[in-house]
């Protein structure tokens, strides 16, 4: 298995530091305070570092911070560290104000996305997009009775997408590739059109499913 290094330590980052680590890989943690996670590494055993620390460990990183932080997070890891690295952006756009009738506001147009603007400034990275539009609860083997979820990807590098679809799939998900990093401008939405029966309805445990013919 390779060493996946979690670059970010919120909820996001801790269940998919912590899903790794079940499907048997070497898990560390980044986050710009590691003293803060002594007891998230004492309880889940999961070694945390700074964001350079653990980029430059790691063999695939996931990228599990603020959407308005994910460029200078990339930076803190560094380029170097990250260049011919697959990285996946479970990152979203989602503006400081507050919801719109359950719509999340985002800080990028309907023909951008931020999953481009991170390629662009890092381009030596293989970017893939995922795990962006569902809960955290449910990133992990989300066990629904109806059956297999979809998690939508996307990424220029198609080698890349298929080292992630793998991981998708035995993270218990339906993997369906939506093409080149333009479709993140389609994929990053479906986060707010998740959250939508969450601010409403106070309903968190949905995911999406594509029914194909």
């Amino acid at each position: 298995m390779r060493n996946i290094a979690v670059l970010g330590s919120a909820v996001v980052g801790q269940t998919l530091a912590q899903g790794f680590k079940k499907h048997g890989y070497a898990v560390r943690i980044g986050t710009r305070d590691p003293a803060k996670l002594s007891e998230f590494t004492r309880t889940s055993g999961i070694e945390a570092g700074t964001f350079a620390d653990v980029a430059a460990w790691g063999e695939i990183a996931v990228l599990a911070v603020k959407g308005s932080k994910a460029e200078a997070a990339l930076g803190e890891a560094g380029a170097a560290a990250l260049a011919g690295k697959v990285v996946i952006d479970t990152t979203n756009p989602i503006a400081e104000g507050p919801p719109v009738d359950g719509v999340v506001q985002y800080f990028t147009g309907p023909n951008e996305s931020l999953f481009e603007r991170i390629q662009t400034a890092f381009p030596r990275t293989r970017f893939v997009k995922a795990f962006n539009s569902v809960g955290a609860a449910r990133m992990v083997d989300p066990g629904y009775e109806g059956g297999k979820p979809t998690m939508f990807y996307c990424g220029n590098d198609d080698a890349a997408k298929a080292e992630v679809k793998a991981i998708i799939e035995q993270f218990g998900w339906e993997a369906a590739d939506m093409g080149r990093a333009a479709a993140a401008r389609a994929i990053e939405p479906l986060c707010q059109l998740w959250c939508i029966p969450g601010f409403l309805r106070n309903s968190w445990t949905h995911a999406f499913h594509v029914l194909w013919t």
